[in-house]
């Protein structure tokens, strides 16, 4: 089936000539929104355990995770490239030497393209990039960057701990630096109207960010997100709205932009996260595809 934006897996082909399989990590890093740096409890939308595998609490090294994950990708999709994935909390958020370890281990494998490397905004340096453009010696470096919404008073209310300014400011370091942009958006946080999702995507669009992944917002019963809803409910954005908004969002992008996420997977230690629809993952891409097509 063609599709209707270019996907993660369709540029990784057409750069390499073949499958790329990205393998998601798990450094233990932590957050400086958690630990006191910037704030405590993190975002409110965020529980505990925070996104990712939760391999470094099971004391998986880095090259145990990276064995583990190449073996399966091959014998799953047969690939042979592969791209390590920082994605567990905040990827910069370390001393240089203990994050150039932990990206040189990952590195160290046949077939590596390339890597990528989730954190925030304000947790990148120049000295950090220029870290990374040594230890990846020209290789494919995708730096994933968390904004979810480009209106201070919204991040500010969903305790974020950063600014706009702080993104757009680390957005134009990265590029100096050569590397490839992903960008993280939220669509249906509290407060937040269609119009202001969609100012968000045309700000990346503005700033020429190379990719972008679309999260729709789900609450789980551990978040300060769902007391808060408890006590006093804001509007949830429907199935078919959320849909209807990613696919207004893809226009508004360059067609060369990478989209590298539709939508959100709710943790398996979730439950039931609301909306509830947020666990029909197959059918919200459906219903963007089939948005897409009409407009």
């Amino acid at each position: 089936m063609n599709s209707p934006y270019l996907s993660f897996n369709q540029f990784l082909k057409a750069t390499f000539g073949e499958r790329v399989q990205k393998i998601p990590l798990d450094a233990g890093l932590g957050c400086p929104n958690r630990d006191g740096s910037k704030g405590r409890g993190g975002c409110i939308y965020c529980d505990h355990r925070g996104s990712g595998t939760g391999a470094a609490a099971q004391g998986l090294s880095i090259r145990a995770q990276m064995e583990r994950g190449i073996k399966w990708v091959a014998k799953r999709y047969g690939a042979r490239l592969y791209l390590p994935y920082f994605q567990s909390f905040s990827n910069t958020y370390a001393p240089i030497s203990v994050l150039e370890k932990l990206y040189c281990e990952a590195l160290d494998f046949a077939g590596i393209v390339g890597i990528a490397i989730a954190t925030r905004p304000d947790c990148v340096t120049g000295d950090v990039l220029e870290m990374i453009g040594k230890v990846t010696n020209g290789r494919m470096v995708w730096m994933e960057y968390g904004l979810q919404s480009a209106s201070n008073e919204t991040l500010e209310r969903i305790n974020r701990g950063h600014t706009v300014e702080d993104f757009i400011q680390c957005v134009n370091m990265t590029r100096e630096a050569g590397f490839l942009i992903c960008a993280h958006v939220i669509f249906g946080l509290p407060g937040q109207g269609k119009e202001e999702m969609l100012d968000t995507v045309r700000l990346l669009a503005d700033l020429g960010v190379q990719g972008i992944k679309f999260h729709n917002l789900y609450m789980l019963k551990s978040t300060k997100l769902f007391q808060m809803y408890k006590k006093r409910p804001f509007p949830l954005l429907k199935q078919g709205e959320y849909a209807e908004l990613v696919a207004k969002a893809i226009k508004i992008l360059p067609k060369d932009t990478v989209i590298q996420r539709l939508t959100g997977d709710p943790p398996p230690h979730a439950g039931q996260a609301r909306p509830l629809w947020s666990h029909d993952k197959h059918r919200t891409v459906k219903l963007i595809r089939e948005e897409l097509a009409r407009t």
